[in-house]
Formats: C-alpha cells, sequence, structure tokens
C-alpha cells in the first residue's frame, strides 16, 4: 500500500499541520475575517447605494448602477484585484503606507457591492407595488416610503443570500495573496501556502483548508435554516378544539331552545 502512505504524507502529515496551527489561527484566521468582514461591510453600503440606484425611475441613475453592475459582475476577481492592487499602488503609498492590505479590501468591496446590489434590487422589486401606492397614499414621499417601508421589507426577504455572498467573499479573500502581502497580513491561503514550500509538503495547505470549510459549512446550515424559516414563516398549529362551547352558544342563541326555556 505504498500509494496509500504517499498520500498519508503528502496530503495528512500531522506533523506538518501541528507546526502551522498556530500562524493559521494567531496571523491567517484574523486576517481572513478582518478582510471578509470589512469588504462585506463597505460592500453592503456601496451594494444599496448601487441597488436604489438601479430602480430610481431616472435614467442617469439607472445606467451608471446597470454599468457598474456589469463591469464588476463581469469582471473575473482576481483580474480587478490585480487592477486595483496594482494601478492604484502609488496612490495609496501616500494612504495607507506600503501595504497593499487596504487596496485588496476595496477591490474586495467593489465586486462584492456589485452582486450585493443585485441581491438588494431582487428583494425591493420582491415587495409588493401595493406598498409604495399605499405610503404615497398617506401622503409620504418616494425616499420616505422606501426608506421606511420597502427596503425594510425587501432586505428581510434576502438575508439568507446575503450571508451567502459573505461566503463568497471568505473564499474569495484567498485572492488578496497575488499582491504580496506583509508577513503579519498573510490571510490562510498564504500562510498554508508558504508553510507548504518550506516544508516540501500540502499538509499545512490542507490545514488551511481546513479552516476555510469550518468558517464557510457552519454559514452554509445557517443560511439553509434561516431560509427555510422565512419561507415557511413562524406559524404554529392551532390547538385542536372540542367545539363544545361554540355548541352551546347556538343552542343559547337558538330560537326554539329560548321559546322552551320560556
Amino acid at each position: 500500500m505504498d500509494w496509500l502512505s504517499t498520500i498519508t504524507r503528502t496530503f495528512f502529515d500531522f506533523d506538518a499541520m501541528a507546526e502551522v496551527l498556530p500562524q493559521l489561527l494567531g496571523v491567517g484566521l484574523l486576517n481572513t475575517l478582518i478582510i471578509s468582514i470589512a469588504a462585506t461591510i463597505i460592500g453592503v453600503a456601496l451594494g444599496m447605494i448601487v441597488a436604489v440606484m438601479g430602480i430610481s425611475p431616472s435614467k442617469w441613475l439607472r445606467v451608471p448602477a446597470r454599468i457598474y453592475t456589469d463591469l464588476f459582475r463581469g469582471l473575473p476577481a482576481i483580474l480587478t484585484i490585480l487592477l486595483i492592487g496594482q494601478g492604484f499602488a502609488r496612490f495609496s503609498q501616500s494612504i495607507f503606507g506600503p501595504s497593499p492590505y487596504p487596496l485588496g479590501i476595496i477591490a474586495l468591496s467593489l465586486i462584492a457591492s456589485a452582486y450585493i446590489g443585485e441581491i438588494f434590487r431582487a428583494g425591493i422589486q420582491s415587495v409588493d407595488k401595493g406598498q409604495g401606492e399605499a405610503c404615497r397614499a398617506l401622503g409620504m414621499s418616494y425616499a420616505k416610503s422606501m426608506a421606511l417601508v420597502v427596503v425594510p421589507q425587501g432586505v428581510r426577504r434576502v438575508l439568507p443570500a446575503l450571508v451567502n455572498q459573505f461566503i463568497a467573499i471568505v473564499k474569495d479573500s484567498s485572492l488578496v495573496y497575488f499582491l504580496g502581502l506583509l508577513v503579519t497580513e498573510r490571510e490562510l491561503f498564504r500562510v498554508g501556502q508558504d508553510a507548504a514550500v518550506l516544508s516540501g509538503n500540502l499538509s499545512p495547505l490542507v490545514m488551511a483548508g481546513i479552516f476555510y470549510l469550518l468558517i464557510t459549512v457552519p454559514l452554509t446550515h445557517l443560511v439553509n435554516h434561516f431560509d427555510n424559516r422565512f419561507r415557511t414563516g413562524r406559524r404554529r398549529p392551532a390547538a385542536p378544539s372540542s367545539g363544545l362551547k361554540e355548541v352551546k352558544e347556538l343552542a343559547a342563541a337558538s330560537p326554539l331552545t329560548t321559546g322552551s326555556n320560556t
């Protein structure tokens, strides 16, 4: 069974995994979460703006939103990251210093905002039009009805899709590696890749993959849980009643019963 021992040594060398584990926990996991959460927050803010522009009655707002969405959804993520990370490197040095870390977050935010904008747009447009008409009948302006009534309902409906997008951002955060991060800024993939190169073994990369699974798999099941809750609602079946109370009320109100009593 030489092939089995070869696979074990190549992918499941527990000594190599244990050696890289502190770096994955202290550096890789922390930076992956920072990149992913920061890109998601910025992406949600920009995505909401893109969504509102996309459903605006004015074509001067709709057309730029459509171009923005098509651009960042159509380009490969790695190409967007390299164009922004390398193209704005000199400009960012005067603001962020020599680290490409912030540019990686900005690039992921722009990509995420294009997808999140479409998610928000679909959620807002799924709200019944009568909601907006009722608001305008009450004297509310278009902006106020959108902010207070329509948008909150639309956002609630797309929460599972937003979590799915966060999972995609977590996985895409590994592409920031191509910008050449500093040692203290490495994410999970870069830490595993460096350890694999130094040890000549792929077990550190497998360990990095396990960390990605520990983040994404629970979130996937959480999304499925909330999606089922949103689809079925929180309705609970009412307890069965015997109907005796209704029969007594009908008997008391019946003219025949009243006449017999008199």
